[in-house]
């Protein structure tokens, strides 16, 4: 893995981890709207919804030098989704902290992709950024999430129900994992400060 400037792009064995670009916006709202790839969420989301995760995304890259990279295959440069960090929810246990997460197109799906970015995202959390944890959170019923978190040495510390799915919903129970920062593990002496570096 390679890190380049404010964590804007990186580098992994398969994957090219990037900002977002315009050309993004409709392969990710096709993912977005695709009940099979939406399994383990209340609900696909429509085109504005997906629109305005991307920018949700941005204004993170923007604030804090990090966020959730799109991915592709650096092979071939086809988009296959997101993996990257996160700011936690308010309301759900690890509050406050910082989340990997990942969304992948089906048919990304069981090629080890989110598990290989995943890495990468935590390189940057805990060498680059300097966090002290990193956190997960999935749907319990979401088993191959899961299995990314424990591939990434995660453990589970909480099941929850997420507050903001309808009560009864089938991905309303949630589980949450989380990983401390590894011993020897060290922050970039001079890392960029995301706030000097706004568009």
């Amino acid at each position: 893995m390679s890190l380049t400037g404010r964590f804007d792009t990186l580098r992994t064995e398969r994957l090219l981890m990037r900002r977002w670009q315009h050309s993004d916006r409709e392969p990710f709202a096709d993912l977005n709207g695709d009940p099979e790839t939406m399994v383990f969420f209340p609900a696909p989301l429509s085109r504005a919804a997906s629109d305005a995760l991307i920018d949700r995304i941005e204004s993170c890259f923007d604030q804090y030098g990090y966020g959730l990279w799109a991915l592709e295959v650096a092979a071939t440069g086809e988009f296959i989704g997101f993996t990257g960090l996160n700011p936690m929810p308010d309301d759900v246990p690890g509050a406050g902290g910082v989340e990997v997460g990942w969304r992948l197109a089906k048919r990304a799906w069981h090629h080890g992709y989110a598990t290989e970015a995943g890495r990468a995202a935590l390189g940057v959390a805990f060498d680059g950024a300097g966090l002290d944890e990193i956190w997960s959170m999935a749907a319990v019923v979401n088993e191959p999430s899961v299995a990314v978190m424990r591939r990434l040495g995660m453990t589970e510390v909480a099941r929850f129900d997420h507050p903001r799915v309808p009560d009864g919903h089938p991905v309303q129970p949630h589980v949450t994992y989380h990983l401390a920062r590894p011993p020897g593990s060290r922050p970039v002496a001079q890392r960029p400060d995301p706030v000097s570096h706004r568009h």
